[in-house]
């Protein structure tokens, strides 16, 4: 008598923890720093919200560093366990934002990500701005996020906002509370969806070996 699981209730077992990881490649596969900010205008300030993931498995984030296309202004929304430096060049002109991990903090552990929000303007008269972005991990890796052209292909795309037309009278601030919340709840939202499939992908395969099981005894 074997002391294993049953043939069929082994291949379905397999089945769902093939559907699980088919799943969560699909969620990390694209995983890069990113930037959102849908409703930014050129000439007018926003609230720009940069999604910094750790896609290394053993070493954390301790540092990001944005590149800012010479904005006037800039001011960082507090982060606990980070502390946040402005850069400016000879004209007092914004050209990068650098946020480290305090002394102790573990900064942004495998697998996870962090949001850093920034209001920054007025924006460029242009259609569409690049961040060049420095990740440092606590081994001493730099991972450059600075590749341009065609996102989708790029290895290491540069985060980028698209810049719309001004309309109506809202101003920009306004607009980039909105980018700070919408983003996060749509990426939350797709994780969840992904999450709930892979489940019922896993119950369904399982479901079919037991019951494969039960026939057989019959």
């Amino acid at each position: 008598m074997s002391h294993g699981f049953p043939p069929a209730l082994r291949r379905g077992l397999t089945a769902a923890v093939a559907a699980g990881f088919v799943l969560a490649g699909a969620g990390t596969a694209a995983a890069h720093v990113s930037v959102s900010a849908p409703n930014a205008t050129p000439g007018r300030s926003t609230v720009a919200t940069f999604s910094v993931p750790t896609e290394s498995e053993t070493a954390g984030t301790t540092a990001v560093r944005i590149t800012v296309p010479e904005i006037a202004t800039a001011r960082t929304e507090p982060v606990p366990g980070w502390t946040a430096k402005i850069e400016r060049d000879g004209q007092d002109r914004v050209v990068a934002v650098t946020w480290t991990a305090n002394p102790g903090s573990p900064g942004i552990r495998p697998g996870e990500f962090q949001r850093f929000v920034v209001s920054l303007g007025p924006l460029p008269e242009a259609d569409s701005i690049t961040f060049p972005a420095e990740q440092t991990y606590s081994d001493g890796t730099v991972v450059n996020w600075n590749e341009t052209g065609d996102h989708d292909s790029a290895e290491r795309p540069a985060p980028a906002l698209t810049l719309g037309a001004e309309t109506g009278d809202q101003g920009g601030h306004d607009h980039g509370d909105q980018a700070a919340d919408a983003p996060a709840e749509s990426s939350d939202t797709t994780a969840r969806w992904l999450g709930g499939l892979g489940l019922a992908l896993g119950a369904l395969a399982l479901g079919a070996g037991i019951g494969a099981v039960v026939r057989s005894r019959r």
